[in-house]
């Protein structure tokens, strides 16, 4: 008999018991087979095995889920699904074979919709160590096959006609050649584009590394279809690739060759300058914003005058959707942020900024009693002296040393400071910290601190050394006020518990301070009467939604409650065109006298100058730093179309005079720039040899 044959025969083997189970089992089997069917038992099966494993979260037992209760329920279900189908995505991201690729991720997003905390886990760790290519597979997942099919499922019928893609040329003088891509969204044929003369130019988002304008089809054929309006969203080119500025010189071009051209480029008639209003969401806000401060900055000094610059006309409005507006990242409010916040014209707009800006302190100390509205407004104020701290005060000196200045305390004033205070009545501790929002919703599920890190180093780019604290084409949030009080009416949108409300809440109160001082000017100087009422409403206007974070516009299949905040915003564009009309109206008659006295005036003043463009780099002014210059007016019946009135001159040869001008990047390799390097090469997801 062979080993194995011994080992079969064992004893220890053949006496294996009955197949069926123990008796007891069996027994209990026996009578529950004769009571429930074999689908049942799977159901109490598959029942007690949740149970036991949620059994915590079931009788409350389990730690508080810290995002639970920061967004409201439609909004985290949203998050919820948007979670999975990004680990899904960065789970099938290797897969060559793009069928298998986009049939892979939605099969492992289906998976991590049920297995939500490995959903989760996935997510956590990829956005430790982003690249590009995460970002861009995140956030471009809209325009794979499966993900849009559902989405025309879902989205409703709102426009007859699709989008189509089109090119516009840059201007004669731009440094850059390459036309612009860009989608039109019009409901409409194309020959109905000519009895148009007002234009919605949009600027999407996308943290400056991803997303084209059909990422954004639900709000903007909504807009077209509620408007009528053709709506021109711009594909401009991404970092890292195209750092900054290419961007935004991109968007500006657009928005020069369309008042230039009169949107003929577009197929507009071209029988006056389109009114054109500017949106932006997240990143394409701030390139929106971007676009008016340049627009406000042409021929704004002497010198680009004495160039021949013209003054491009502002837009008619500005739209600005969870905008990113400030590219220094800090963990504290400054005092002058604090009090743009607390104003009291806006208390009851940025209420609930406040309370949440407040409850990072209480949070950590439950039993702090909580201070009321009253107790806010005083906060300023001092707190009154006693009786002791006063005679102190006297008899050392006159005046009161800073608390902030404690070590210029002389020891000796030291010990009796403290023994009157000590013997003084405690005082309620009164705190002025507050973080920033990025600080404050640092968990946030859609907008995370490693994500705006991964973004602004890819935007700047390896060799770009821009100034944080003052280049306000960067950071809009640092424009001027002078270019601030001359802002078009503008709209603000972003949910309370976005990462990025603070931008939006300080950009819109340092707007409001810049009109109403502005306002106050014109009062003294008796260009305004002394007793009108300063309406900031006039001005800006902000919405804050409660319970929401970041990107509410981008997911509306999931988050229907978008559709009405998408419609709101056709609301402010048909209210910003009507409020234009009305004071086109009124002021038609001036108009009228201008244009005589323009055509009665010297033969020579109608002569349009040439546009000088200087280098960037060896220019004297110091508020260009991403110059962009005019192109030549067009002539309609022999006249040259003028921007406020102002002159131009040619040349002898009546030929106008180019000159280019690009933005000089340093390209030495000193130490920040290896720095600078390896940050934006890892994200790239480059080796040290740069391949």
């Amino acid at each position: 008999m062979t080993p194995v044959q011994q080992a079969c025969s064992s004893p220890l083997i053949n006496n294996r018991g009955n197949h069926h189970g123990p008796p007891v089992l069996r027994n209990l089997s026996s009578k529950l087979s004769s009571q429930l069917t074999p689908w049942q038992t799977l159901v109490i099966t598959l029942l007690w095995l949740y149970i036991s494993r949620n059994f915590a979260k079931i009788v409350g037992l389990e730690c508080p889920e810290p995002l639970a209760n920061l967004y409201n329920r439609s909004y985290f279900r949203a998050t919820w699904v948007t979670t999975a189908l990004d680990a899904g995505f960065w789970t099938a991201m290797k897969i060559r074979r793009k069928w298998l690729r986009d049939m892979a991720s939605l099969l492992f997003s289906l998976y991590y919709l049920v297995a939500a905390e490995q959903a989760d886990e996935k997510v956590r760790k990829v956005r430790g160590t982003l690249t590009v290519d995460h970002l861009r597979v995140s956030w471009n997942k809209a325009t794979t096959p499966y993900l849009s099919f559902f989405t025309r499922l879902l989205r409703p019928r709102l426009s007859s006609y699709p989008p189509r893609a089109i090119r516009i040329p840059r201007p004669p003088e731009s440094s850059y050649k390459e036309p612009v891509s860009a989608w039109l969204y019009f409901d409409g044929p194309l020959a109905a584009l000519r009895k148009h003369a007002k234009l919605i130019l949009d600027i999407p988002g996308g943290g400056f590394v991803a997303m084209n304008p059909r990422t954004n089809d639900d709000k903007l054929l909504a807009w077209a279809g509620k408007t009528g309006l053709p709506i021109l969203s711009l594909d401009y080119r991404k970092a890292p690739e195209y750092p900054y500025p290419y961007a935004l010189n991109e968007c500006y071009d657009v928005y020069h060759t369309l008042m230039a051209s009169r949107g003929r480029c577009i197929g507009l008639g071209g029988d006056t300058r389109p009114k054109v209003i500017i949106t932006g969401d997240s990143a394409g806000g701030n390139l929106a914003t971007g676009v008016v401060l340049m627009t406000l900055q042409s021929a704004g000094t002497d010198s680009r005058r004495w160039q021949g610059e013209q003054t491009l006309p502002v837009p008619e409005g500005l739209i600005l959707i969870y905008p990113g507006l400030d590219m220094n990242i800090g963990n504290w409010m400054t005092d002058e942020q604090m009090s743009l916040i607390q104003d009291r014209r806006m208390r009851k707009t940025n209420r609930n900024v406040l309370r949440r800006k407040s409850e990072d302190y209480y949070k950590l100390r439950p039993e702090t009693p909580h201070p009321s509205d009253d107790e806010d407004d005083k906060m300023a104020s001092p707190a009154p002296m006693t009786e002791q701290s006063t005679a102190l005060t006297t008899s050392s000196n006159s005046t009161k040393p800073d608390p902030s200045a404690a070590h210029l305390i002389q020891p000796a004033n030291v010990a009796t400071q403290t023994a009157a205070l000590v013997s003084s009545k405690p005082q309620q501790m009164k705190t002025r910290l507050a973080m920033s929002s990025m600080i404050s919703y640092f968990n946030d599920r859609i907008l995370t601190p490693e994500m705006m890190r991964a973004m602004i180093i890819l935007y700047v780019g390896p060799h770009n050394r821009p100034d944080f604290s003052t280049d306000f084409l960067l950071s809009p949030l640092l424009a001027p006020e002078a270019l601030l009080a001359r802002f078009p009416k503008t709209y603000f949108l972003t949910g309370e518990r976005d990462p990025l409300v603070d931008d939006t809440v300080i950009f819109a109160g340092r707007i409001r301070q810049a009109k109403l001082n502005s306002y106050r000017e014109k009062q003294e100087l008796g260009l305004l009467k002394s007793n009108a009422e300063f309406y900031e409403k006039d001005y800006v206007e902000v919405a804050l939604i409660p319970g929401i974070s970041h990107g509410f516009l981008q997911f509306v299949s999931v988050f229907p409650e978008g559709w009405r905040h998408i419609f709101r915003c056709a609301r402010w564009m048909e209210d910003i065109f009507a409020n234009d009309d009305t004071g086109a109206l009124i002021g038609s008659s001036l108009t009228k006298e201008n244009a005589s006295d323009k055509r009665s005036g010297p033969s020579d003043d109608r002569k349009p100058r040439h546009h000088h463009r200087a280098l960037t780099e060896s220019s004297g002014d110091e508020d260009r730093p991403l110059e962009m210059s005019s192109i030549k007016p067009p002539k309609v019946n022999g006249n040259t179309i003028r921007g406020k009135g102002r002159k131009h001159r040619t040349r002898d040869d009546g030929h106008p005079k180019r000159n280019r001008s690009m933005v000089s990047l340093a390209s030495e390799d000193d130490l920040l720039g290896r720095r600078m390097k390896g940050l934006a090469g890892g994200l790239m997801g480059m080796t040290a040899n740069g391949t």
